[in-house]
């Protein structure tokens, strides 16, 4: 499924629209952000985040995660970046974070390979200027429930 915002206000409401689909699964949701440095990863992260409530949100390029937690939801959005070796996230107790009615936003994922949990849903962002091309792609029953919800 392919998407094109001219404007970042559009990606972050299509960000949101996910979020609200998300919202309604009750399964662990693991959703993997993937594009080069600047794509809007962070910006489609903070998007869907926000949906829930959340004014503050952090890029976890140095914590390597920051969670978001009430009684509605937990997110937990991942930035493998500066990660040295995927057995980190054993030590920060990534299995733990895979619970039901977690959310997981990974960027950079490969870097987490053997560790991090597959993904229901794959975003690729791609983009020029202030163009935005999504392609999202399911893995599993979850992520075409996603898909499905917001198509």
């Amino acid at each position: 499924m392919n998407f094109e915002f001219t404007h970042e206000s559009q990606t972050i409401a299509f960000a949101r629209k996910l979020a609200a689909c998300a919202q309604a699964s009750p399964q662990a949701i693991v959703i993997y952000l993937e594009g080069d440095l600047g794509a809007g990863k962070t910006t489609f992260a903070r998007g869907f985040i926000q949906f829930f409530g959340f004014d503050r949100v952090k890029s976890p390029t140095y914590s390597l995660v920051e969670s978001y937690l009430n009684s509605a939801i937990s997110i937990h959005h991942f930035d493998c970046y500066r990660l040295s070796d995927p057995e980190e996230l054993e030590y920060i107790g990534i299995r733990e974070y895979a619970q039901p009615g977690h959310i997981q936003l990974i960027e950079w994922a490969e870097l987490g390979k053997g560790i991090i949990a597959p993904a229901d849903l794959v975003i690729s962002i791609s983009g020029e200027d202030n163009t935005r091309k999504l392609t999202l792609s399911a893995s599993n029953d979850t992520g075409k429930q996603l898909l499905q919800c917001i198509d």
